[in-house]
């Protein structure tokens, strides 16, 4: 793998992956443990990146995330809902809420299908909060991919989503 413009030059080699595993007697693919490898490196990168793009506006990639999520799916969800389509669980989904509802971005009413529980509604202000930052946001979002073509787009997505589907070897039993 030849190393590109911009490439962590610190990011694991071909080399390091044969060692590594020759250092443990093991027969795996070294190209495959390499990419899975970046891979990993890469989504950590990205992750503080995204805070401090985030942080911008006053907001963690997670509250970022639900803001979008309520708006996307018409300004009200439950918190299990929420937990479901953010991927993370309801203790998480409680924590992020509350902050967002100190800040009067969102706000707790009870559910009318369910007098037990509650949803979670995006206030007018959370609204304006997404608005005021999409301008900036999707300017530097589509930078973030302004280096690939339509077409190698297409092909990352398409194998982002083959990555992702993989994703349980990591976690299964």
């Amino acid at each position: 793998m030849t190393q590109h413009p911009g490439a962590d030059p610190d990011a694991p080699t071909l080399d390091q992956a044969r060692r590594q595993i020759a250092r443990y007697g093991l027969r795996a693919d070294p190209q495959a443990i390499l990419v899975a490898a970046r891979l990993m490196a890469a989504g950590a990168r990205l992750g503080q990146a995204g805070e401090v793009h985030f942080g911008r506006f006053g907001l963690s990639t997670g509250r970022y995330r639900l803001l979008a999520d309520l708006e996307d799916h018409g300004g009200e969800k439950s918190p299990s809902q929420l937990a479901a389509s953010l991927g993370v669980s309801r203790a998480t989904v409680t924590g992020l809420v509350d902050g967002l509802e100190r800040e009067g971005l969102v706000a707790r009413r009870p559910s009318t299908e369910d007098g037990r529980g509650n949803v979670v509604i995006l206030t007018a202000r959370g609204a304006d909060r997404l608005r005021d930052l999409a301008p900036e946001h999707f300017t530097r979002m589509q930078a973030l991919v302004g280096g690939l073509s339509v077409e190698e787009r297409t092909t990352f997505l398409d194998l982002l989503a083959r990555v992702v589907a993989g994703m349980a070897a990591l976690t299964a039993d």
